[in-house]
């Protein structure tokens, strides 16, 4: 890299993506050429993807020195790739994307303005959202979680194709714990975050891999791992539903002693039991949630396993591109 210019760090997390990946390093090597202020290093995570990405990627670093290539022992999801790719990261600006193609980074210069203006990190903010309809409902929920979860500002939005200066990687990478959320950790680091309007791209081939296993991953990450709102939550619907039964039982006695008549009903007995039980089932599940997150956490989990790496750092773990 050279020294007399600025470095953007390009942070791409790859699963199924033998036939994107190429296009999306291409565009970001003529970008930037086109620039001669800035150099770049592209940090290619292989999140253990099934598909032939390994080899098109090791093909891309035998021609482009500039790339670098980082094979993960098993799939971590995208949090953890993206953990792995920061904790390596050199350059003075890093940037977060896709290897699908959908990141706009025909405007990275209008996602690295911010940064050179003085905020710390800038997000892009799609008018559109070109993406199915289950994964526009996941945007939609985790938008509100962390709206009252982690506190993220209502007009702010949250992509996958972000920048952010030097200090803020460093920071987050200090997180060592197994369940990264990285909407928590850029607010829990700054609130000089900026977005930049943008049209998102419609994806170069295949489908999305955003199940619904990974998108209620996603969701837990982000209840559990930068709050404790929802203990607090459990707390005050205990607490409703104890005043509740209690005015429940003042107002049935009374009855009972007005109108000794009165036959108490089964019916309603037994669903106030299966109310109530429910919700402290509920509850000792929330519980039971966190507790096996601290367990997990004090056992060192990692966030990620590198099987091994292919000219990071300017070592080349690999003899043929020695």
């Amino acid at each position: 890299m050279d020294q007399n210019k600025k470095t953007i760090s390009f942070v791409i997390p790859c699963y199924g993506s033998e036939k994107t990946i190429r296009v999306v390093i291409e565009e970001i090597d003529e970008i930037i050429s086109k620039n001669s202020k800035y150099d770049y290093e592209v940090i290619a995570v292989n999140d253990c993807s099934p598909d032939n990405v390994k080899n098109v990627l090791i093909e891309i670093i035998s021609k482009n020195k500039k790339v670098g290539l980082i094979n993960l022992a098993k799939n971590m999801n995208r949090p953890g790739a993206v953990m792995a790719g920061l904790a390596n990261v050199k350059g003075d600006y890093t940037v977060i994307m896709d290897d699908d193609g959908q990141c706009p980074i025909q405007n990275l210069w209008d996602l690295i303005k911010p940064l050179e203006e003085g905020h710390d990190v800038s997000i892009a903010k799609y008018s559109e959202y070109k993406q199915s309809p289950f994964k526009s409902f996941g945007t939609f929920i985790n938008r509100r979680m962390t709206e009252i979860i982690v506190g993220k500002p209502k007009d702010m939005r949250v992509t996958n194709f972000l920048a952010m200066k030097r200090y803020v990687v460093e920071e987050i990478i200090k997180y060592k714990n197994p369940y990264p959320y990285m909407t928590g950790l850029l607010l829990r680091t700054t609130r000089d975050i900026v977005n930049v309007t943008m049209e998102e791209r419609k994806r170069i081939s295949g489908s999305t891999t955003f199940t619904f296993s990974k998108m209620l991953r996603m969701w837990m990450n982000g209840l559990t791992a930068f709050s404790i709102k929802p203990l607090q939550l459990s707390s005050i619907i205990g607490l409703i539903c104890a005043i509740a039964g209690f005015i429940f039982g003042a107002f049935t006695i009374i009855r009972k002693l007005t109108c000794p008549n009165i036959v108490a009903g089964w019916s309603s007995i037994i669903s106030i039991m299966l109310f109530i039980g429910g919700l402290i089932m509920l509850m000792l599940g929330m519980l039971g949630e966190y507790i096996g997150r601290i367990y997990i956490c004090i056992n060192n989990s990692p966030q990620y396993v590198i099987h091994d790496t292919i000219n990071i750092s300017g070592n080349y773990d690999n003899e043929e591109y020695k």
